[in-house]
């Protein structure tokens, strides 16, 4: 088993256990409005498949587009690699857990809504995006691929469009609160100045 491998069921196991989660929710009372969805959806799902199909080597999920390799990264980095996959894997669902029935796929406000401050909240503003962006890059750098990295680049980008879209939105919904949050709590990196 290598770790490349390893690093595919991560994912799998990740996605089915994301989406199997997605029934426990709570009613959604607004969403936004305009086509902010399609800004930040663009760059994710392109910047997904450049994860997983841009360069050449495992066909663990189809045909692979080619590009120069920037390097081949040498078998001892692979299992730390798979290790911080799973760390940011393991602080999505940190995440998850601590948002509990306030969580959605998309950009709500849910029943009841309160601003989250506990678990990884209070080191992130999104830790859930923050994660997602780790994991990505540590399968990108195992890729060694020039169109896996960008991949990773415009998954983050993605989510900090989402990010941008969703603070937009619960700062209108929920007002002075969460304006208190995000001036003392760092959007994506912890302990990155507030922004």
């Amino acid at each position: 088993m290598t770790p490349l491998f390893v690093s595919f069921l991560i994912w799998d196991a990740w996605a089915l256990s994301w989406g199997l989660a997605a029934v426990w929710t709570r009613r959604t009372q607004a969403r936004p409005t305009g086509g902010g969805r399609f800004a930040y959806l663009l760059p994710t799902v392109l910047g997904a498949a450049l994860l997983f199909f841009g360069s050449a080597g495992s066909g663990r999920y189809g045909p692979r587009l080619t590009a120069g390799a920037l390097w081949s990264a040498p078998a001892w980095l692979g299992w730390p690699l798979v290790l911080v996959e799973a760390a940011g894997f393991a602080f999505t669902w940190w995440a998850r857990v601590a948002l509990g029935s306030l969580w959605s796929g998309t950009v709500t406000r849910k029943t009841d809504h309160v601003v989250v401050e506990r678990g990884p909240y209070a080191l992130v503003r999104h830790p859930i995006y923050t994660g997602l962006i780790v994991a990505a890059f540590a399968l990108a750098i195992q890729f060694g691929g020039v169109l896996n990295l960008v991949g990773a680049a415009l998954m983050a980008l993605g989510c900090w469009m989402k990010a941008r879209l969703e603070e937009r939105f619960l700062t209108a919904e929920l007002g002075d609160a969460y304006a208190a949050y995000r001036a003392r709590t760092p959007m994506l990196v912890p302990l990155w100045p507030t922004s």
